[in-house]
């Protein structure tokens, strides 16, 4: 019999968050290692759990969720994301505006798959969250990452994003806040990505998944809300802020011109029937989440665990010699970056593994975030204190290893992301 064969889809398709680094992790962890877990984006782990009331109200209304629901959603969840946008000053978006979905993973490829043709470009930030870069490939399109500036509180170089724009280009994609980075975007910056969507004729899709998870003085603002003459796909969720990613309970929002839109909207009911419904029982969480308490809102707060987690990783971090870190604005996460001078990485995702073998802790290797240079990781900063700081130990530790064999190896290139001394080992 003939071998089956991958489609020639998936030839450049990465997705490296679940890809060897798990696999070798996976592997120690059966033989006996304890594992430090510095890359998961999933809070339940860390006993980061859904808010009671929530489950409960879910588990209520269990006997009647066993059959298929309207394509789109129920109508009471739908109503109620509509009621929410609205109250935050989005008065267009109705209830037949919403499309629920088994998370934003699923909406967006969704959304990509109704949208783009073959060779049709999307910018994409750089770094990313992956799932875009793959999701715009699968769907035909070819990704273009602008750049995100370090020195300017990784927001995006919007030079950049206009000098990517090409006669194939149909898509800019906004991540707000963003993930690795955790940079949360100013109004005037959404303004400019609104005046090029106008200029060329493009369409917004904004990740908001994160939109409650702030800092300090940081405001989140929906980019629907600069941009209402403006086609833009707004996304959001319970995985992250109701800590509730297993449950899978996602949306998107169309907004827009209707003469623009029209044909679009059919599309994605058609695709959105072909999946038949997104999971009933977890629609069923979405008015209370939205209606009720914002429990988010004591964790993010002077005092609360992510905002406390948040500052501890960050001073510990840029404790260690040669690696810099920008104190995240919004979500879960940091990218510090590795002074290249002192850590000579060629392969990042070899140092992250040799971190692994060496260390047992588990960190994302910056380019699988589509970032161009090996010199970053993401660092979770779910865990709790005593993680972080064994975690932030067992790094310095082993950086401090990594710069004694540079300078022992001084002239010899370093090769799969660490110095011929650690490869050997």
């Amino acid at each position: 019999m003939r071998p089956m064969q991958n489609s020639s889809r998936l030839q450049n398709v990465r997705y490296d968050l679940r890809g060897p680094l798990q696999h070798i992790a996976k592997q120690m962890e059966a033989e006996g290692h304890r594992i430090l877990r510095m890359n998961l984006g999933d809070p339940a782990p860390f006993g980061l759990e859904a808010p009671e009331s929530i489950v409960v109200d879910m588990i209520h209304h269990l006997r009647g969720a066993q059959g298929y629901s309207d394509s789109k959603g129920i109508f009471s969840a739908r109503t109620a994301i509509s009621q929410y946008y609205q109250t935050r000053g989005l008065m267009q978006v109705g209830v037949e505006d919403i499309f629920v979905g088994n998370g934003v993973s699923e909406l967006i490829s969704m959304t990509l798959q109704g949208f783009l043709e073959s060779g049709d470009q999307v910018l994409i930030p750089s770094p990313d969250y992956p799932l875009w870069t793959a999701s715009v490939m699968l769907s035909g399109g070819e990704a273009v990452h602008y750049a995100c500036d370090e020195q300017n509180h990784w927001w995006p170089d919007m030079a950049d994003v206009e000098a990517k724009i090409t006669d194939r280009t149909r898509a800019i994609v906004i991540i707000n806040p963003n993930n690795p980075t955790g940079a949360v975007y100013p109004r005037r910056v959404l303004e400019q990505f609104a005046d090029l969507a106008r200029r060329y004729d493009l369409v917004l899709f904004s990740d908001e998944i994160y939109e409650k998870i702030l800092y300090e003085d940081a405001v989140h603002i929906h980019t629907a809300s600069v941009a209402e003459d403006i086609p833009v796909l707004t996304f959001s969720g319970l995985s992250k802020a109701y800590r509730m990613p297993g449950y899978r309970a996602g949306w998107v929002a169309v907004t827009g011109p209707r003469s623009a839109t029209a044909a679009y909207r059919e599309s994605l009911e058609l695709l959105a029937s072909l999946r038949l419904c997104p999971n009933v029982p977890a629609q069923h969480a979405i008015q209370t989440s939205l209606g009720g308490y914002q429990s988010i809102d004591d964790l993010v707060k002077p005092g609360g665990r992510l905002r406390e987690q948040r500052d501890l990783a960050c001073r510990l971090l840029n404790g260690i010699p040669g690696v810099s870190c920008v104190p995240a604005a919004g979500a879960m996460y940091l990218f510090p970056r590795l002074d290249p001078e002192l850590y000579p990485v060629a392969n990042d995702e070899q140092f992250v593994i040799n971190l692994l073998q060496e260390q047992k802790i588990l960190v994302s290797h910056g380019t699988a975030f589509h970032w161009p240079t090996p010199d970053h990781f993401r660092f979770v900063i779910l865990p709790a204190e005593t993680d972080i700081r064994d975690a932030v130990s067992r790094i310095a530790t082993f950086l401090a290893s990594y710069r004694t064999k540079v300078h022992k190896t001084v002239g010899s290139a370093p090769a799969d992301g660490a110095p011929a001394a650690t490869q050997a080992e």
